[in-house]
C-alpha cells in the first residue's frame, strides 16, 4: 500500500481500462438501503460518472450538464448513475434541489471508487466516467468535463 493510499489521497491500482469488466460495489441508495451498483447495469449503455461532492460548484455544473442532456441520453439507451462519497441523505437532497431525473448513489466506504481504481483526492472521488455496455467498459474520461459532460458522452456514443 502507499503512502497516498494510506492516508485516503489515492485509491490503489490504476482507473479501469476500456475492455476490461464492469465491476460490482455495494453502495448506498437514496433511502440508505444497500445496493449492488451492478443492479443499475441494464440493456444498452451504462454511464457511471465519479464526482466529489454533492452541492460543489464543479459537480453541479457535471450533475446540472447531466441533466440537461438526459432526454439525448435516454433516447441512445443510456442509464446514468452519480456516485460521490456523501451519504445517502446528502445526495437525496442533491438530486432534488438540481431535479436530477437519474440515479445517485452514495458510496462513504469508497468501494466503488477501488472497484473502478478512482483516484482519491483528499478522501473524495476524482471526477472520472465509465461507459459500460454488455458488462465491459466501452469509454472512459478520466479526466471529466463539468458543464460539458454530457456532450462529450454523446460524441462518445458517436464513435462507438
Amino acid at each position: 500500500m502507499s503512502i497516498l493510499t494510506w492516508l485516503g489521497l489515492a485509491a490503489e491500482g490504476s482507473p479501469l481500462a476500456v475492455g476490461d469488466d464492469a465491476p460490482d460495489a455495494l453502495v448506498f441508495d437514496l433511502e440508505g438501503d444497500q445496493v449492488h451498483l451492478s443492479r443499475y447495469y441494464g440493456p444498452g449503455f451504462t454511464l457511471v460518472y465519479f464526482y466529489p461532492r454533492a452541492e460543489t460548484t464543479g459537480c453541479t455544473k457535471q450533475a446540472c450538464s447531466l441533466r440537461d442532456g438526459f432526454t439525448a441520453l435516454k433516447q441512445r439507451g443510456v442509464t446514468v448513475v452519480g456516485l460521490s462519497v456523501d451519504g445517502p441523505q446528502a445526495q437525496k437532497r442533491f438530486a432534488e434541489k438540481h431535479h436530477l431525473p437519474f440515479t445517485l448513489l452514495a458510496d462513504p466506504h469508497r468501494t466503488s471508487a477501488r472497484a473502478f481504481g478512482v483516484p482519491l483526492i483528499a478522501g473524495m472521488f476524482r471526477r472520472q466516467t465509465f461507459l459500460i455496455r454488455d458488462g465491459k467498459i466501452v469509454w472512459r474520461d478520466l479526466h471529466a468535463a463539468t458543464s460539458g459532460q454530457a456532450n462529450d458522452v454523446l460524441k462518445a456514443l458517436d464513435q462507438l
